[in-house]
């Protein structure tokens, strides 16, 4: 790897961010924001991060330490760590990115479960390998991608009753956000139950931008107020501005908006430039819809 930022793996666990952190990954721009919600003290619970896997590929990540678990925050940063490892040792045996994502994700599920603290977290990542993107979740952390236009490429389906409600066409997303159960997760990492929900490799177009959020971003601002925010202009000035409303909403409750005070985390992504040729020559990743998980 590099020796430059964009080639350095970057965790923000326990972070009480009050700005976007800007940073280069790859061949593009990324936006990170994370912090604790208004109405605690204790520890952010949630964590991101950028890894690189080699000079044309890499991973984004958001880890969301599960509410009413013990040690979330411990979760959501081994979780991230099991990642960070793994890339790092496939890329040193010359493995190819979505193994390392899938030997990560569930070696992290393996040692949350060992910890013994009956500690959770959900999870969402994105892989980029040159000017493609695959995306990966287990919870209700969820992956967006918009076009310029505001057209949505992507956006996952939230693994909970009340998100395979709305995918069922039972529930809108307007009485999801206000629904009595919305904080109900059933599929999590730190359980032996936990499955990985993998979408296909999709292009990913110079203007269009990537999200990864938490539960506190969109249990807080409507889908396409998401998407108005991020799908044009400077990508650090929409992460400041989605930060600063999603807090808002949480801080300043109004009739008719929703309002979920939680911690908050989200990852925004752009490519800036065409990626560099692929100099080890490395195996693309084949075609898949889904895994079972362990």
């Amino acid at each position: 790897m590099g020796s430059d930022n964009a080639q350095k793996p970057q965790l923000f666990c326990e972070q009480d961010m009050t700005q976007p952190a800007r940073a280069p990954f790859l061949h593009g721009e990324a936006a990170v924001f994370t912090t604790r919600s208004p109405d605690k003290s204790t520890s952010n619970e949630d964590a991101a991060a950028l890894i690189p896997f080699d000079e044309t590929s890499g991973i984004l990540v958001v880890a969301d330490g599960v509410g009413g678990y013990r040690a979330g925050e411990e979760a959501s940063r081994t979780t991230l760590q099991a990642l960070q490892k793994s890339l790092r040792e496939s890329a040193r045996e010359e493995h190819i990115l979505r193994t390392a994502v899938l030997n990560g994700i569930e070696a992290a599920n393996r040692t949350v479960q060992e910890l013994g603290l009956g500690a959770a977290t959900t999870l969402a990542v994105v892989e980029i390998q040159e000017s493609e993107i695959r995306p990966y979740h287990v919870g209700d952390s969820m992956i967006l991608v918009t076009g310029q236009r505001g057209r949505v490429k992507l956006l996952t389906v939230a693994h909970s009753p009340v998100g395979f409600a709305v995918e069922a066409g039972l529930l809108d997303e307007r009485e999801a956000l206000h629904h009595e159960e919305r904080h109900v997760v059933s599929n999590i990492i730190g359980t032996p139950e936990m499955r990985i929900e993998i979408g296909a490799n999709q292009p990913l177009a110079m203007r269009d931008t990537v999200l990864l959020g938490s539960d506190g971003l969109f249990d807080n601002l409507h889908s396409e107020e998401i998407i108005s925010l991020v799908r044009k202009g400077p990508l650090h000035r929409a992460a400041a501005q989605l930060a600063e409303l999603a807090s808002q909403r949480m801080r300043e409750p109004a009739e008719g908006q929703p309002s979920k005070p939680d911690d908050l985390t989200f990852v925004l992504f752009r490519r800036t430039l065409p990626p560099p040729k692929r100099g080890s020559g490395r195996a693309r990743t084949p075609a898949s819809t889904a895994s079972p998980g362990p």
